[in-house]
């Protein structure tokens, strides 16, 4: 999977800007997991994603990081929610520049994802009781793309490597990193490098002394897991 530094690193720091410049507004903008929101955004521009569909229960500080990395790749955002868009969250997005990013879909995410070939990247809130259908309606492009399962807190289980339809050429690789309150990144392409890299260290390096996200963290998160 082509991977570019240069993609990765602007998203990191686009949506650390971002984002901090929201919490200063916004006091239900203030996470307790620092660097998730860029580490995702790093992912998908880091791998070029074109097509991005996040699935969730509201606008979040996630869909900030996904719009920046669309900037940065020149795709776009799909944002799937259940209910229509408040008019402070459609501020925020537009505040951002990210208008012209952001598509919103309101309704029932498992009649509107369907509507989506071929995704590059995408995100599911686990907060949804639905989470693990959605997971698996997720249409995937088999050369190259990447799902998260975010907030798979506690017993909470993700793919697990396991992905629909998909060829025996196809590499699936599925890891639970230590960011945030768990969270699962599933890697889908035909090379078989997907089996060698971590994920969690290529974006740390590509963005390395930039933000809260570092080596002595992630090691010390990782070590907790096992």
């Amino acid at each position: 999977m082509e991977w570019s530094a240069t993609s990765a690193t602007k998203a990191y720091l686009d949506t650390l800007k971002l984002c901090g410049n929201h919490k200063k507004r916004y006091d239900s903008w203030m996470t307790k997991e620092p660097g998730s929101n860029e580490f995702i955004s790093a992912l998908a521009a880091g791998m070029k994603a074109k097509l991005i569909v996040e699935v969730a229960n509201g606008v979040s500080p996630s869909t900030v990081a996904l719009a920046a990395a669309a900037r940065q790749t020149g795709g776009r955002l799909v944002c799937i929610l259940p209910e229509p868009v408040p008019a402070e969250s459609k501020k925020v997005i537009k505040d951002s520049g990210l208008k012209d990013i952001v598509d919103f879909k309101t309704g029932d995410p498992s009649k509107l994802l369907p509507n989506y070939e071929k995704v590059d990247f995408s995100l599911v809130d686990c907060k949804n009781d639905e989470y693990t259908r959605l997971l698996k309606l997720i249409d995937v492009n088999p050369r190259r793309s990447v799902v998260v399962a975010n907030n798979l807190v506690g017993e909470k289980k993700g793919l697990g490597g396991h992905v629909r339809c998909l060829s025996d050429e196809v590499v699936v690789r599925s890891m639970k990193h230590p960011i945030g309150k768990g969270m699962e990144v599933t890697m889908i392409g035909k090379s078989n490098d997907i089996e060698k890299r971590d994920w969690g260290r290529e974006i740390l390096f590509s963005t390395q002394n930039k933000g809260e996200y570092n080596e002595e963290n992630y090691q010390q998160q990782l070590d907790c897991q096992s």
